[in-house]
């Protein structure tokens, strides 16, 4: 049975067909610069590649050149759409609406066009593809919505709401949401099965690293807690975002330079973090090559982000009562050593004790990287949430 996963932004669609009878891929790629002149990738399992620059007004045409290179020329994959059994969608933010994975419908689609608000980069351009999906796929082909903050709604209310007025989350819906929940998910559901336990009887707590990363709290298989909060921007220090920090500096650097609450936004997520921080880059590599180059600033922002990281650890481990394992995921998470090292340094505490030798050879997969005597097991786990969205779209179909 074949599932097509697709994960649009508001200038790209990446997408991956599986075969969810042994998951494997079949094919990958990328329709980007949509609106702005367009260019396709695509790569299949065989190592057939198929590469151009086309016409993306929308994410229509993007739609169709998708078809395209599944079904036609050197790189086709399958004879006719209809072969696909179902389309799983990742979308970003489903507020307190959506909990689970869902069929789609023009009614959805348009209550996830709602939530735009919450995540302007991500819902609207959502909405635009799943219009687009719909209207070039084969009626008879399900398609489903894979929320990334669903895994977030075990988190109890203490953990989600913010010391605003209430009247600002019953009108507003202004609260924690977190986001790579599928990710999540997906990792430490594998990381218990890796350590021959039930989800239910471990604590967790789940490193998400790269561009953006998270750090969650899960309990008995249950996010409790999670470092992203109303938007992507709270928590760690990441490639180009902030991180947490003082509302009052939001204002005083705001009025300082004179920004509007959009240039602030954008100053915010897309100048600071690593970037803003180290002035090298927003890339965890460029900024770990200055910083052995004897660069202070890129230094100090390695530093940031993992002296960060573990006190969302201790704090996590203190919210659970516990900490059974602690696992890192993403570009970062699966391949820097050095950031897994400084995290896990000085940890004793909590009972945490990294092997630096097995740590130094692990890039990308499943590996505990622990002392024998730690008790509390690391592990590095990577992630696939494109074969979750599969899995969730492949079980909602068979209901």
């Amino acid at each position: 049975m074949l599932i097509l996963v697709v994960n649009a932004g508001s200038s790209s669609l990446k997408y991956q067909l599986l075969n969810m009878d042994d998951e494997s891929v079949l094919a990958k790629g990328n329709c980007d610069r949509i609106g702005i002149d367009g260019h396709v990738s695509h790569k299949t399992s065989d190592g057939r590649e198929y590469i151009a620059d086309c016409d993306f007004p929308t994410h229509t045409e993007a739609f169709m050149k998708l078809v395209e290179v599944l079904t036609t020329g050197d790189a086709a994959v399958i004879k006719d759409m209809s072969e696909i059994a179902a389309v799983g969608h990742r979308i970003v933010q489903g507020a307190e609406t959506f909990s689970e994975t869902t069929l789609i419908t023009d009614e959805i689609i348009d209550k996830i066009d709602e939530l735009r608000e919450l995540a302007p980069v991500h819902n609207h351009a959502h909405a635009l593809a799943l219009r687009a999906c719909k209207k070039v796929m084969p009626e008879s082909v399900p398609q489903a919505a894979v929320f990334d903050t669903a895994f977030h709604q075990t988190m109890p209310e203490k953990a989600f709401m913010y010391g605003l007025p209430y009247e600002d989350y019953e009108t507003l819906h202004v609260r924690k949401y977190g986001f790579h929940g599928t990710s999540h998910r997906f990792v430490s559901a594998a990381l218990a099965k890796a350590m021959g336990k039930n989800p239910k009887d471990l604590k967790i707590v789940s490193c998400h690293l790269g561009n953006g990363s998270s750090i969650t709290a899960i309990d008995g298989g249950k996010s409790v807690d999670t470092t992203m909060g109303f938007t992507p921007l709270d928590g760690v220090l990441m490639g180009t975002r902030t991180g947490a920090l003082d509302p009052s500096a939001v204002t005083f650097v705001m009025e300082k330079h004179g920004f509007t609450p959009a240039e602030m936004s954008d100053y915010m997520n897309k100048k600071s973090g690593f970037l803003g921080v180290s002035g090298v880059g927003s890339d965890n590599r460029d900024v770990s090559a200055a910083a052995e180059q004897g660069n202070a600033r890129a230094a100090l922002s390695k530093e940031m982000l993992s002296y960060q990281i573990k006190k969302y650890i201790g704090a996590f481990a203190a919210a659970m009562n516990g900490l059974d394992a602690v696992l890192f995921t993403g570009g970062i998470g699966e391949n820097a050593p050095d950031v897994r090292e400084a995290v896990c340094a000085d940890m004793d505490i909590l009972g945490i004790k990294i092997d630096t030798i097995a740590n130094a050879g692990v890039h990308g997969k499943l590996c505990k990287i622990s002392q024998s005597d730690s008790k509390v097991e690391i592990w590095v786990v990577p992630t696939n949430e494109e074969l979750l969205i599969a899995r969730d779209t492949l079980a909602l179909i068979s209901k």
